[in-house]
């Protein structure tokens, strides 16, 4: 079921009935406490008790706001959350949220309760009595007292010190001033910060604008300096991060943590809550990215039958999911609902919704993205290198394919065994000839990005090198070059964009052309979602159109995948192919002469 798929998500008086729709569906899944949200069962690297006090919390990055913003029709919902506030600060309740540690996944889930001792005091603090306030501190206090990772947890720790601040509770300045201090030191330039050195995405945005602007926001006369410095790397980034989105409202899939789903977005609604306007952008324009995304995902079947949000992206699938994504951490998106803080006259609301025109080609050296789009606005992909990460789940899949694209999300591997199983969209993959398991990019040896082309240096097993050129020739069309040195013979495959297959009578086309009858090998499927295509230049020798293991892709659970095979002799051997990629639901015959003078 649905809860907000008659929503027109216009106006802020939508937006505030698609927070409720959201929440309405949690009730009936709060502990008798009130101080957990039971809604499934499948595991996190946390416990049970733990991740129901997640979900708990994160739908307060709705209700805060709301209250702030004075939206009556929070008031039947905040009644509930701050029972169940009350009660898991409580050390004699059964619910009682318990002691922390090092490192704890309940210190993420204390940040918007610092938000809101910032915000809303008088109803999240000053309504309580002494001993629940008293209650509601040593529990938070706990955060100043352990260890936690060096990277935008920090923050975590600054909001809720920040609370402190504004209740006249005391606060640990030194922990405030060191997590300040390291916060910054992850600063790079033109608006972005890293997460880890080697990963860069979203988590910019999630984890060090959002909190920066709140910090600018309830800081700005008591801490100028450092407020103008996170308003103004916010205003930086603005426009280089809207080159994610396309005309839709569509993020480009990639990296980590993407069941949060419209979080996406969640920095723009940041902007608008800390009055900060990049003077490159409109007021109508970050609406309309915020709005428009938050749209179409509302569009997407990613509730499950009684309204609830499943882990997942494009649908419930816990195949792509993180170690860290437990049944209620899909609810760190309502942090986009922190426009609602603002009243009907707030320029936000006031303006008409624009589309912001990124341009269709942008190399953001910071990320280490270049983004591309079509003329149109309909599709956005992004060519990257030199991201990487260690830690999470199919690490190499949400960072390491040749491209991202905003039409074609793409596909987790569920086992290297086979390219079936291996789902190989956007890599190349390669074996020892007959036996063997699949191997693809993970990591970089070195890279340089530019403009026009993207080099990068990788090694998928040992004694194989490759030396990749990704050429992006316009938004739908692309060139691949591998100078591939090996002492063994290898196989290797190499995928197009994975598309989807449950298309309304027969308007999927998987023909493929051999070298027999047309001189060309390639693999092609189109039909009303797109069209994906890839095309042999050099070094290949047949296409295929796969059917990858279901539940593979991230946003539809059966896709096909245009794929070409090699087979690799010991030696040098340089493989080139072209690969399309579109909105239209027709595949081109063979390659422009226009993409071939690119090489």
């Amino acid at each position: 079921m649905n809860p907000v798929s008659s929503n027109p998500l216009k106006n802020r008086q939508d937006m505030i009935r698609a927070a409720l729709q959201l929440i309405e569906p949690l009730v009936g899944c709060l502990s008798p406490g009130k101080a957990r949200l039971l809604i499934g069962h499948a595991g996190a690297n946390y416990s049970e008790d733990v991740a129901g006090m997640e979900g708990f919390s994160r739908v307060l990055w709705a209700l805060v706001p709301m209250l702030a913003g004075k939206c009556p029709e929070a008031e039947p919902y905040w009644a509930l959350w701050r029972e169940g506030i009350i009660n898991g600060t409580d050390p004699g309740h059964e619910e009682y949220w318990g002691t922390i540690g090092p490192f704890d996944q309940r210190m993420v889930e204390m940040a918007v309760m610092g938000m809101a001792l910032c915000l809303i005091p008088d109803r999240f603090y000053h309504e309580l009595t002494k001993a629940q306030q008293e209650n509601l501190y040593s529990w938070l206090n706990q955060i100043n007292e352990h260890d936690m990772p060096k990277n935008n947890w920090r923050f975590f720790r600054v909001l809720v010190n920040l609370g402190f601040l504004h209740v006249g509770r005391p606060v640990d300045t030194a922990r405030l001033e060191e997590d300040l201090t390291l916060a910054e030191s992850h600063y790079c330039a033109d608006g972005w910060y890293f997460d880890k050195e080697t990963q860069r995405d979203y988590y910019t945005l999630w984890g060090f604008h959002y909190y920066g602007l709140v910090y600018a926001r309830v800081m700005g006369e008591r801490d100028r300096e450092r407020s103008e410095r996170f308003a103004q790397r916010a205003k930086q980034i603005a426009p280089r991060f809207a080159c994610w989105f396309d005309g839709e409202g569509r993020a480009v899939p990639y990296g980590r943590s993407m069941t949060y789903r419209f979080a996406q977005s969640c920095y723009f609604a940041a902007l608008a809550f800390s009055g900060v306007k990049p003077a490159d952008m409109t007021w109508g324009q970050i609406r309309h990215l915020l709005l428009s995304n938050i749209r179409f995902w509302m569009r997407q079947p990613v509730f499950d039958r009684g309204g609830v949000l499943t882990v997942g992206y494009g649908y419930p699938n816990l195949c792509i999911s993180e170690g860290y994504n437990a049944p209620g951490s899909p609810y760190w998106a309502m942090k986009s609902f922190a426009v609602l803080a603002l009243d009907e006259a707030h320029p936000f609301w006031a303006s008409e919704e624009e589309t912001y025109h990124a341009p269709e080609r942008f190399l953001d050296e910071q990320v280490r993205l270049l983004m591309m789009r079509d003329q149109e606005n309909r599709m956005v992909t992004a060519y990257t290198a030199g991201n990487h990460a260690y830690e999470h789940m199919h690490e190499d899949e949400k960072y390491e394919k040749f491209a991202y694209s905003s039409q074609f999300a793409f596909s987790v591997v569920k086992e290297a065994g086979t390219l079936r199983k291996g789902a190989y969209d956007s890599m190349l993959a390669v074996k020892e000839a007959g036996k063997g398991l699949w191997h693809a990019r993970s990591g970089c040896d070195s890279f340089v990005l530019r403009e026009d082309m993207i080099l990068f240096r990788w090694s998928p097993m040992e004694h194989v090198m490759i030396d990749t050129k990704i050429i992006p020739v316009d938004g739908s069309w692309h060139l691949r070059v591998h100078v591939i040195r090996t002492d063994r013979r290898l196989e290797a495959a190499e995928g197009a964009f994975s598309i989807r297959r449950d298309w309304a009578g027969n308007r999927l086309c998987d023909r493929i052309r051999t070298e027999k009858e047309t001189g060309v090998s390639f693999a092609a499927a189109h039909g009303e979602y797109g069209s994906s295509a890839i095309f042999a230049v050099r070094g290949y020798t047949r296409g295929e159109v796969l059917e990858p293991e279901c539940n593979t892709n991230l946003m539809h659970p059966r896709t096909v995948l245009p794929m070409l095979h090699a087979v690799i002799e010991p030696g040098t051997t340089e493989l080139v192919c072209a690969v399309y990629g579109a909105v239209e639901d027709e595949c081109p015959k063979c390659v422009p002469q226009h993409v071939l003078e690119q090489l």
